[in-house]
């Protein structure tokens, strides 16, 4: 995501809040942890049945054989290291309460919670997770049924997916924009409380 896509979605941003006395702030995260553990645990793992077939078929000394199981543990390790990265072993049931918990994490962290009225909006993505969710304080949560914000996510998750993600976004903030328009419309003197930039973790 270049210089202009974000500045594309920070407009956006600014267009759906000049509808509303609500605040919407976007975060996309590269990784919202990270798993390396798990192709660790995988290799050490693996090494473990190395020995066996030595231990039954040849007559190879017990140092020699902790010597190659040793080497296998290395080997794996670096194998699946590297493909591993990314994620790429860890189930998608592992990932998504990471990113939840991440999410909410930022929700927290960019001030959502300390806006007047209560009305602020996440608009979070984790890239690798292929995750994303909609978080809305109290004011603006009571107010919207979940399957709204669900009905924003699955466009937005298709444009990921096909590689659309800026197009997606700046979709998904109109429309964050106008359901935050129907339940708390600009009020007066009202000020921008958040900034309008993308946050890129």
């Amino acid at each position: 995501m270049d210089e202009a896509d974000r500045e594309a979605i920070a407009e956006a941003v600014r267009r759906a809040e000049a509808r509303t006395a609500g605040e919407i702030v976007v975060v996309i995260e590269r990784a919202a942890s990270s798993y390396r553990n798990v192709p660790v645990v995988m290799a050490l793992t693996l090494a473990l049945f190395a020995p066996w077939p030595l231990l039954s078929l040849t007559a190879i000394s017990a140092q020699r054989i902790f010597m190659i199981q040793l080497f296998c543990a290395v080997v794996l390790l670096a194998v699946l290291l590297w493909y591993g990265r990314g994620g790429r072993f860890v189930p998608g049931f592992v990932k998504r309460p990471r990113a939840h918990a991440a999410a909410l994490r930022e929700f927290t962290a960019r001030g959502l919670t300390r806006t007047s009225g209560r009305t602020g909006v996440l608009l979070y993505v984790a890239l690798q997770e292929r995750y994303a969710e909609i978080i809305a304080d109290s004011g603006i949560d009571e107010l919207v049924d979940p399957e709204t914000w669900r009905g924003i996510i699955e466009p937005l998750l298709l444009a990921a997916r096909e590689e659309r993600l800026t197009e997606g976004l700046i979709a998904a903030v109109d429309a964050v924009g106008a359901v935050l328009a129907q339940h708390v419309p600009p009020v007066p003197d009202d000020i921008d409380e958040l900034p309008n930039k993308v946050i890129l973790l």
